[in-house]
């Protein structure tokens, strides 16, 4: 079924039109930096974020950073048109639009952050804004689950990188990505190297979706069209990709390293190409190139031998082209018959010849045929597997199997529906005709430009593939030439082999589909592992919280006091901590007349079996800590201390008169137990005080609020200023805390009792 079936009678408004243009308008600034980047230059733009924490919100521009922000500008104008005519006339299109550029910019901000604090935030960022725009139909129960799924995955990853990133801070010193290129050794000869390793990993995997990790994003397929064109050729799932290849200098040079991305990268291509057969949906034949381009693009991170580097850089652009061009060949065909099913679509060539167009030239760039740029990135792929010695034989044969299987998809997704048979097709219920040309200029100018870029290699070589492989391995001499013919070689024979596969692959794909659907439940899916781990998660839950949360305040209390105690007990102990000689004053009248009153008051407060008798008593209480302040000259606080009690007293008689009775006494033990926690409770805070008190008073924190409160804060009360300035979140979180109290109390005084009395 089609994603949505627009109103063309309805014109364009400001969110179709708005979003391509900011999307335009960044693809010409940025490319105004490609010529002093492709001059072997770089750029740094920065401002003080955290100054406390000497954290800078900086962005660095070098020819990795630079390939990223024009694909995800660049295709971003595209799919921004696309979606304009798409999407015209949802009643949600404004609130789709305010996603997907919020989603472009969190990526530009990813890949463009020189801060690895900076790069979290936006790379959190990402996540938020994909998981909105995935559960887009959120009357859809798949669009709410593969949203969510996709959510819990990535931000999983995200906080295990930021824990990789303040390893690397704390070893190094340094936050920005730009400083840590030469530090590479320092981290690699560090024992917390693993770690960081195994860290940094964790995030890259679940954003690119590396098995196991990989499932979330062919369930993202319940996304929009023009959602799945941008997060599968440009932006989201490239960021795991992006992390590798920024983190190559810092990390690279291991076996840890070199094996990891071997073994995940060469699993995730072959797995993600044959699944891809098994699909009939077109959008999910998709979706699992994707994963096989991105398990490509992460085996041959593995390696630091030049080909291989080069052959990442130019597939990096051939996967964002043809894949940006197919998904969006898919949306118009989709918007025009009303089905993505591979089995049913057929004979489109006629009603669609400029979508046929641009799917066969797509098609051709990702199948790797000669001129395209696609065939030139193939080689470079073979050749960097001939040219690394330690895994090698691996990049070979995963590539010649994923390649061979992704030349089956590529006949699959531009063959079958325009070429084949037309007897299954379904009637939309509307004349077949080609898109609007909104959705048509992408996919024909991203297809043409597979086809120029192969027949003219050297614009690609000198303004994207040398700048990025120089990023990466600190020499742009080190980059390989791009060439559509390089000579009868070994990795044009390994080409021709490919081709012969990926025909014979393609004329036994519905067998082969037919075999895999057979084989079902016995094909292991991470998918349904995920349901049984939130199932076992939420049984778990469900205990853990019927075992804590038992509903009774009593039990809490007791819990709290405990707690309390075992950490002054344990505190003391570390700390050797105990009451020193301490002169004790003669005790005079005032000081018997408070200990009396505040006696009283507890007394009063334990034995009573009436609230507003218990209410008196606390009250009692508070004035008598209140005279504590007085005698010791801090009226200030005994006048905060009186307001306090005289409005708990108010709010908890009024309280009161809604309450039941008081239940029985509890029984003898049960008291005797509260009475041995509340004793050691007070005498472990008694203990503890004393033992403050005991040592000298260090005066540091005074000292700096004496002498920083009138200049820094222009209060001369310390007390107010600390507050108010030094302070301020923990005073708005107190005062939030009030509120929100507030608020309850008065909801609860407003609920109706049982006899229907509000």
């Amino acid at each position: 079924m089609a994603d949505h079936a627009p109103h063309p009678s309805q014109g364009w408004t400001a969110a179709g039109y708005v979003p391509p243009v900011i999307a335009a308008a960044l693809f010409v600034i940025f490319l105004q930096a490609l010529p002093t980047i492709a001059g072997g230059g770089t750029l740094r733009y920065g401002f003080s974020w955290v100054p406390s924490l000497s954290v800078d919100l900086s962005f660095f521009i070098d020819g990795l950073s630079l390939t990223f922000a024009l694909l995800i500008s660049g295709i971003g104008v595209m799919v921004m048109l696309f979606s304009g005519s798409y999407l015209k006339g949802h009643p949600q299109h404004g609130r789709f639009s305010l996603y997907l550029v919020s989603f472009m910019l969190a990526m530009l901000g990813l890949v463009l952050s020189d801060n690895m604090l900076g790069l979290f935030v936006f790379w959190e960022l990402t996540t938020i804004t994909s998981y909105l725009l995935i559960g887009f139909s959120h009357a859809s129960e798949n669009s709410r689950r593969a949203a969510l799924q996709a959510l819990f995955v990535t931000g999983f990853g995200g906080l295990a990188m930021l824990a990789g990133f303040l390893i690397i801070a704390g070893i190094t010193g340094t936050m920005e990505l730009s400083e840590l290129r030469g530090m590479g050794d320092i981290l690699r000869e560090n024992s917390m190297y693993g770690g960081i390793l195994v860290l940094i990993l964790l995030g890259a995997f679940t954003k690119s979706a590396q098995v196991p990790f990989h499932f979330w994003l062919p369930n993202a397929m319940a996304a929009p069209t023009p959602v799945s064109a941008y997060l599968h050729s440009a932006t989201m799932v490239k960021g795991g990709v992006y992390l590798l290849a920024r983190m190559h200098p810092t990390l690279s040079g291991t076996d840890a390293w070199l094996w990891s991305l071997t073994i995940f990268g060469a699993v995730t291509a072959v797995f993600a190409s044959i699944m891809a057969i098994k699909q009939t949906d077109l959008k999910q034949t998709l979706a699992y190139t994707t994963l096989m381009a991105l398990g490509t693009l992460v085996l041959f991170l593995a390696s630091p031998n030049p080909y291989a580097i080069t052959a990442v850089a130019t597939f990096l652009v051939v996967h964002s082209l043809y894949k940006a061009a197919l998904f969006l060949v898919i949306g118009c065909v989709d918007h025009a018959t009303g089905t993505r099913d591979a089995r049913r679509l057929g004979g489109l060539m006629r009603q669609m010849p400029v979508t046929t167009v641009a799917a066969g030239l797509a098609a051709l760039s990702m199948a790797g045929v000669p001129p395209f740029i696609g065939f030139i990135g193939k080689e470079l792929l073979y050749k960097g597997g001939l040219e690394s010695p330690n895994a090698g034989p691996i990049l070979i044969a995963a590539t010649l199997a994923a390649s061979a299987l992704m030349f089956a998809a590529a006949g699959i997704v531009a063959l079958r529906p325009f070429w084949g048979s037309a007897d299954r097709m379904p009637d939309p219920g509307r004349p077949i005709t080609e898109a609007p040309w909104p959705m048509l200029v992408g996919p024909v100018l991203l297809s043409v430009l597979g086809l120029l870029f192969g027949l003219a290699p050297h614009m690609l070589e000198v303004n994207v593939t040398t700048p990025l492989v120089a990023a990466l391995l600190g020499d742009p001499a080190k980059a390989k030439h791009l060439h559509l013919w390089a000579g009868v070689n070994a990795a044009l024979i390994l080409s021709l082999i490919t081709f012969a596969l990926g025909i014979l692959l393609y004329l036994l794909h519905t067998r082969l589909r037919d075999a895999l659907e057979a084989a079902g439940d016995r094909l292991f899916t991470f998918d349904g592992l995920w349901d049984g781990f939130l199932a076992r998660l939420g049984r778990f839950a469900r205990w853990q919280g019927g075992l804590i949360q038992s509903g009774i305040l009593n039990r809490y209390l007791t819990t709290v006091f405990i707690v309390i105690a075992l950490g002054l007990a344990s505190a003391m102990i570390h700390a050797r901590m105990g009451p020193g000689p301490i002169a004790v004053p003669k005790p005079e009248f005032k000081h018997l007349v408070v200990f009396a009153l505040t006696f009283a008051g507890t007394a009063l407060t334990i034995i009573t079996t009436s609230r507003i008798a218990a209410i008196a008593g606390l009250g009692v209480v508070g004035i008598g800590v209140a005279l504590i302040f007085i005698v010791f000259s801090a009226p200030d606080v005994a006048i905060t201390q009186l307001l306090v009690e005289m409005l708990v007293v108010v709010l908890f008689s009024v309280a009161a008169l809604r309450l039941p009775v008081l239940p029985r006494r509890s029984a003898p033990r049960e008291r005797v137990f509260h009475g041995i926690i509340a004793a050691t409770v007070g005498t472990l805070v008694t203990l503890t005080l004393l033992g403050v008190v005991s040592e000298p008073i260090d005066r540091r924190l005074s000292d700096f609020f004496e002498i920083a409160s009138y200049p820094d804060a222009y209060g001369r009360n310390i007390v107010n200023v600390i507050l108010v300035d030094f302070r301020a979140f923990d005073t708005f979180g107190e005062v939030s805390v009030v509120a929100v109290a507030a608020l309850a109390a008065l909801a609860l005084l407003r609920q109706r009792g049982k006899g229907g009395r509000s």
